[in-house]
C-alpha cells in the first residue's frame, strides 16, 4: 500500500502553530481547526459580534487574461459574466452537460481584458485544467498570491487601523489597494454571512497583514470548524457536501445566480437540462433541517417523511452556536420540501425529529 501523500502547509502554518492551532487536513491542506483560546464557538461567536482572521490561502487565485475573457468564460458558467463591471465581483458555478456543478467559484472583473477567479482549493487542478480548454485566453495560475479573510463586523475598522481604507467598498466590490507597499486584490466578501473582506496577497506580505490584523483588539484567529458552522447558519453552500456533479443549480436553490438572459439562451453547458428543471419542476430541493433535539444531525444521516418513506440525505449538518440549536442542510424530494414539514432523521440508527426549515437560519448582514 502507498503512503498517503504529505499534506501541504500555508504560508501562515507557523503563526497558527504559535497561536496554539489544533490542526486537520483538509483539501490535502494541514488546516487549524481551532486554537486553544475558546475553541470553535468562542471563534464563532467572536466572528459575529466582532472580527476574525481565517487562513484560505489554500485556495486557488487564477488571472484570465485576454481580448474578451468574460465572453469566454461565459461559456463554461451560466452566470452573468460579460455584464460584470470593472471592480465588481460575482458567485458562479462551472456546469457539465447534465447541468451538474463542476466548482463553485468567484469572479472578479479587474479590467476589460483581466478577470481574477478563486476556486476551492480541492478543486484547484481540475479548475485549472477546465479553464485551459478556452480559447483566446492566457490561464496564468498566480501561486504568488494568497487569500486571508477577515470577517465580523469590526473588520471595516480593523483594516482601517492597519492603514487599508476599505470603507468606500460595498459587497462584492473589489478593488486594487496599497498593502505594505504592494498590490493587493480586496473584495468585501467573504463566507459567513457576516460583512467582511477577502484579501489577495502578496506571498511576502501574508505573515505582515495576518499579524498586524491579530494585534487589533478587535481581531482573533479562527479555523475551519467556525468557518463551517458560520456558512452553515447562513446557508451557503461547501463544494462536495452540499454541491458536487450531479447536482443541479435548480435542484440546489442556486437559480438566483444566472440570470435571465443566461436561462433564456441556455448556453452554457447543461442550460437544457436546467431549462427543463425549470418548467418541469426539480424532482429533489435542497432545505435547511432543523431540530429541537440537542443530538445534532450530521452529513450522511438519511431523512424519512412522517410515514417511514425515504425522501432525502443531510449533506451539512452541525451546532449552530448563534441559535444555541443543531443546524443542518440536505436534499429532499420536492413533495416534502415546505419549510415546516416534519421529518425523521436516522442518526446512529435512532430517529430523531426534526423539519424542513427556512435558509438562511439567520439574516444576512452584508454592506450593500
Amino acid at each position: 500500500m502507498s503512503p498517503e501523500p504529505e499534506l501541504r502547509k500555508t504560508v501562515l502554518h507557523e503563526l497558527h502553530a504559535e497561536l496554539g492551532a489544533k490542526f486537520g487536513p483538509f483539501a490535502g491542506w494541514k488546516m487549524p481547526l481551532t486554537y486553544a483560546d475558546g475553541g470553535a464557538i468562542a471563534e464563532h461567536e467572536h466572528t459575529r459580534a466582532s472580527a476574525s482572521l481565517f487562513d484560505v490561502s489554500h485556495m486557488g487565485v487564477v488571472l484570465l487574461h485576454g481580448d474578451d475573457p468574460a465572453a469566454a468564460l461565459e461559456t463554461l458558467v451560466p452566470g452573468g459574466i460579460t455584464t460584470l463591471k470593472p471592480g465588481k465581483a460575482r458567485y458562479t458555478f462551472f456546469t457539465n452537460d447534465a447541468g451538474g456543478i463542476l466548482d463553485d467559484l468567484i469572479v472578479t472583473r479587474l479590467s476589460d481584458q483581466d478577470l481574477m477567479v478563486v476556486v476551492n482549493a480541492g478543486r484547484k487542478d481540475h479548475d485549472v485544467a477546465h479553464l485551459s480548454q478556452l480559447t483566446g485566453v492566457d490561464v496564468d495560475v498566480r501561486d504568488d498570491l494568497k487569500l486571508v479573510a477577515l470577517q465580523g463586523p469590526a473588520a471595516v475598522g480593523a483594516l482601517a487601523a492597519i492603514g487599508i481604507d476599505v470603507g468606500g467598498l460595498s459587497f462584492m466590490q473589489a478593488a486594487a489597494l496599497d498593502v505594505g507597499g504592494q498590490e493587493a486584490h480586496v473584495s468585501r466578501s467573504g463566507y459567513s454571512g457576516e460583512d467582511g473582506f477577502e484579501l489577495a496577497l502578496p506571498e511576502d506580505q501574508v505573515v505582515m497583514v495576518a499579524q498586524m490584523l491579530l494585534a487589533e483588539d478587535a481581531v482573533r484567529p479562527a479555523g475551519l470548524v467556525a468557518r463551517d458552522s458560520l456558512r452553515l447558519e447562513a446557508g451557503l453552500c461547501l463544494y462536495g457536501n452540499d454541491l458536487d456533479e450531479t447536482t443541479t443549480p435548480v435542484e440546489a436553490e442556486l437559480m438566483w445566480a444566472i440570470p435571465k438572459r443566461r436561462r433564456e439562451a441556455g448556453d452554457y453547458p447543461g442550460g437544457a437540462v436546467v431549462a427543463e428543471q425549470l418548467a418541469q419542476g426539480a424532482t429533489r430541493r435542497r432545505v435547511g433541517i432543523g431540530t429541537d433535539q440537542r443530538r445534532p444531525i450530521r452529513p450522511g444521516n438519511h431523512l424519512q417523511d412522517a410515514d417511514g418513506n425515504p425522501v432525502g440525505v443531510v449533506t451539512s449538518g452541525g451546532f449552530g452556536p448563534s441559535l444555541g440549536a443543531p443546524v443542518a442542510m440536505g436534499y429532499v424530494t420536492a413533495e416534502v420540501a415546505e419549510p415546516g414539514t416534519p421529518l425523521m432523521a436516522d442518526v446512529r440508527g435512532k430517529q430523531t425529529p426534526c423539519s424542513v426549515a427556512d435558509l438562511p437560519f439567520i439574516p444576512h448582514r452584508y454592506q450593500r
